[in-house]
């Protein structure tokens, strides 16, 4: 059955992405107000109203044609700045763990803790199942901690991946021979899907990204299982 939410975003499942939300609909509010002015002019326009329609010049009509769209733009970029500068802030992070992409596959590796490292394979043998989720289950997901702030670091060691977590509001580009970084926090348990969003190769769509965010009691059991 189609809803509402199938038109929207996906739930916000961390701080930034709860922001870049809320600027979304800042600028969808800013872009209404932006249709229905241009909608009032134009048919008053086609009806004749205006009181001044044969004047040729007119300073205060080319004043307010200049100053208004200025303020609307500002309006709009200021919020865009505070959120890119929010997206590059790293905030003291308590976990860090590397992302590396291959073709067609990721593997993570969990310095901090015992020098874990795995790889993370498209579940190819549960396709066809209810309780999966085609071509996006992975064999070994990705374990975070609940509530704790991450660092992320995302390299590739072949062609230009990129990381995409979209319910996080995450997305970073794994670049050969360089090393970017970002930072995240989650907020709530479950399992978040996602997929690398550049055209990498044949099998490009064939390397999703699956995310648990578990407690960190239950992280550090799982750490302590290795």
């Amino acid at each position: 059955m189609t809803t509402w939410t199938n038109f929207n975003l996906q739930d916000a499942n961390s701080p930034m992405m709860e922001q870049l939300m809320f600027f979304h609909d800042h600028a969808m509010v800013v872009l209404i107000l932006i249709i229905t002015s241009i909608l009032y002019l134009m048919i008053s326009m086609m009806s004749n109203k205006y009181i001044n329609k044969n004047l040729l010049n007119q300073q205060n009509i080319e004043m307010i044609w200049t100053i208004s769209p200025t303020l609307l733009l500002i309006f709009i970029a200021l919020p865009s700045i505070h959120l890119l500068y929010l997206t590059d802030e790293l905030n003291s992070p308590l976990l860090t763990i590397k992302a590396i992409g291959h073709q067609w596959y990721w593997s993570y590796e969990y310095t901090d803790f015992k020098n874990i490292e795995f790889d993370s394979y498209m579940n190819q043998k549960n396709n066809f199942n209810l309780n999966t989720f085609r071509l996006l289950d992975v064999d070994n997901n990705m374990i975070m901690p609940l509530n704790t702030q991450m660092r992320i670091m995302v390299t590739s060691t072949d062609v230009i991946h990129s990381w995409t977590i979209p319910s996080l509001g995450k997305k970073i580009d794994a670049i050969p021979g360089r090393l970017n970084q970002i930072s995240l926090m989650i907020k709530r348990p479950g399992l978040f899907f996602g997929q690398c969003s550049e055209i990498c190769g044949a099998n490009h769509s064939f390397m999703p990204i699956v995310i648990e965010s578990i407690p960190m009691t239950f992280f550090l059991k799982w750490i302590n299982s290795f």
